[in-house]
């Protein structure tokens, strides 16, 4: 099959965005979003290294997004039920929708630790914010998690709760970094996250608890663009060690 074309994919997320503001049809949304696996996984797979010839930081800004609105729409409509999809994925396009070009530019080439035992469930919420420019190390378990951070420095910590045969798996990951002295920032994605579930995470020391893709997207934007390794920051120690030198 011939690789899509972008600017083909751009004036197709686009009439997606139209329809999903519009709430046409949920079923026709669903169709879009399962013809079109594939190609949201290829475009967000290159976007990260597009500059096309002549082209400014809106267009590129602009295909970023539309990937990413694309991506984060599918994540959003897996998860939901038939009777909720429209809305949901209205929810998604607009959360992308109010992304500025330094918001973009703060995460990018962030590093996140995604832990889950089974991470083809969040393969589209990855995608969506691959194609903003962080990238992603996956992890099946907590030993595996462990070794990872071992080695290697993140900028944040994504974890499921659930792993057989441990039930709260999520709490064990984070009871065994911070007693090691490691204060990695750690969020969970989980399939449900009450007031309760989500006043205990914090409680426990997370940052927080959710079960919704648009709002944990949003979540990892806030909380890599504090983190002092993103490239934002990078940019901006730049410019202030070259104000300090003249």
């Amino acid at each position: 099959m011939a690789a899509i074309n972008i600017d083909d994919f751009t004036k197709l997320t686009d009439a997606l965005a139209r329809v999903i503001r519009a709430l046409i049809w949920p079923v026709a949304i669903c169709y879009l979003l399962t013809k079109f696996r594939a190609d949201i996984g290829q475009l967000v797979s290159t976007v990260g290294e597009l500059r096309p010839k002549g082209a400014g930081l809106e267009a590129i800004v602009t295909r970023q997004k539309n990937a990413a609105a694309a991506a984060l729409t599918a994540a959003t409509v897996s998860k939901t039920s038939p009777d909720s999809v429209a809305e949901a994925a209205k929810e998604a396009v607009e959360t992308v929708e109010d992304l500025s070009p330094n918001s973009i530019r703060d995460i990018s080439r962030s590093t996140v630790l995604w832990v889950d035992d089974h991470p083809e469930y969040n393969e589209f919420e990855r995608q969506a914010l691959e194609a903003l420019g962080v990238r992603f190390r996956t992890a099946t378990s907590t030993g595996e998690a462990l070794t990872a951070l071992g080695t290697k420095k993140f900028n944040l910590i994504i974890s499921d709760m659930d792993r057989p045969p441990d039930s709260q798996a999520g709490y064990t990951l984070l009871e065994k970094l911070r007693s090691s002295g490691d204060q990695t920032p750690v969020m969970f994605y989980t399939s449900s996250a009450s007031p309760e579930q989500q006043r205990d995470a914090r409680a426990r020391g997370a940052l927080g608890q959710t079960d919704n893709a648009p709002a944990l997207f949003a979540s990892i934007l806030e909380i890599l663009r504090h983190q002092p390794t993103t490239a934002g920051s990078r940019a901006k120690r730049r410019l202030r060690r070259t104000k300090g030198d003249g």
